[in-house]
């Protein structure tokens, strides 16, 4: 018996725009473009007698913008959205808007002309990561959060790092994360699964809430305290010590799990160069990208942590992780930041012992807790 497809309903007042992504899915076996939709009118219509499984929703439309839309459908009627918004400062904003409303994922246009060309491939895993999402609702905006304790005396080693990896859901869950992280930890690398401007507008978002700094990285920057770093969207993340700190490496490499930045290429860099001294977060997600990176990581001596089933919107990079054996602690997204600063806490004390013990600059790994 074939499986059953994922039904999609387009909805964008271009008519160029919902041919080429109605093009794009149909060219995929496991996804049926239910209909298309020029407006939210339309398309309210369309939902009570199609039932698709998966909306794609432009933000600016007429009569009723997409995100006033998302917030209505998300209130009477959670359907997973996917959010294709123009590559613009305003587009991302808006977009952003959306997911903390409650979309699944975004994804940029590629232009005025719009032919979806190399992003059909992107579209496709999109979709079928909001087929298969937990639907939450939207974070209440401005909720102040409870950040975990740093003490002032705590002296880091400059080896260490932390890094973040993400995809489907993972805005808001990172988002979760930082803004209950203290001041003054180490250098911190994110990888969002995330189109160009888009990361530059979700780091500036960032920046507003979180205790330290947090911009999208350029090649070159110095990893350093009190900063956090995301990488920029069409480009891998690197890291690699270089006299006395680490510093970001910015490539246009071939895609990994069908994205570039790919969590893979961050975490297996880490691993040579970081090793021991390195705590790893991956929370959730579609696919497996970050898992193999874990598993290297951990072998080195990294602390390991990974969100549990039951709090990601999609659990699949996480499970990737947990099945090879990768993760240390699986944990809910609100234990998480405690988690990682205990993590760097006692790095920070195995290494200053290490160090003085004159032994190896590796610190001990620390045992599974779950």
């Amino acid at each position: 018996m074939n499986p059953k497809k994922i039904r999609v309903l387009v909805v964008d007042d271009s008519s160029v725009v919902r041919h080429a992504i109605s093009s794009a899915l149909s060219r995929d076996p496991e996804i049926e473009v239910a209909g298309t939709a020029s407006n939210p009118y339309e398309a309210r219509d369309m939902i009570l007698s199609l039932n698709p499984d998966v909306l794609t929703l432009d933000i600016e439309m007429p009569r009723m913008d997409g995100l006033t839309f998302m917030r209505i459908l998300q209130k009477h009627r959670p359907t997973p959205v996917v959010v294709v918004s123009s590559l613009t400062p305003t587009g991302s904003r808006v977009a952003l808007d959306a997911l903390e409303a409650g979309a699944v994922d975004v994804m940029g246009k590629p232009g005025s002309a719009w032919s979806i060309g190399d992003l059909g491939t992107q579209l496709c895993q999109r979709v079928k990561g909001a087929a298969v999402a937990s639907l939450r609702p939207a974070n209440a905006p401005n909720t102040p959060s409870q950040r975990a304790g740093l003490a002032s005396s705590v002296r880091l080693n400059p080896r260490q790092i932390i890094l973040l990896g993400a995809s489907t859901g993972g805005t808001e869950a990172l988002k979760s994360v930082l803004n209950r992280l203290p001041d003054g930890l180490p250098g911190i690398c994110i990888v969002q699964h995330i189109p160009p401007v888009f990361s530059n507008a979700f780091a500036a978002r960032l920046n507003e809430t979180c205790a330290f700094e947090v911009r999208e990285a350029v090649s070159g920057d110095e990893i350093r305290p009190g900063l956090a770093l995301v990488a920029p969207g069409d480009y891998h993340m690197m890291v690699l010590w270089d006299s006395g700190h680490y510093r970001v490496v910015l490539n246009q490499g071939p895609p990994q799990h069908y994205t570039r930045p790919a969590v893979d290429m961050l975490f297996n860099s880490a691993a040579a160069c970081a090793g021991g001294y390195a705590v790893a977060g991956l929370l959730t997600g579609m696919g497996s990208d970050g898992a193999q990176g874990m598993k290297k990581l951990k072998s080195a001596g990294a602390a390991t942590i990974a969100q549990n089933e039951e709090t990601c919107v999609v659990y699949g990079m996480p499970r990737a992780a947990v099945e090879l054996g990768a993760v240390d602690q699986i944990l809910p997204l609100d234990d998480i930041p405690g988690a990682l600063v205990h993590a760097v806490l006692t790095r920070t004390v195995a290494a200053h012992s290490n160090n003085n013990s004159n032994s190896s600059n590796k610190p001990s790994k620390q045992p599974r807790s779950v």
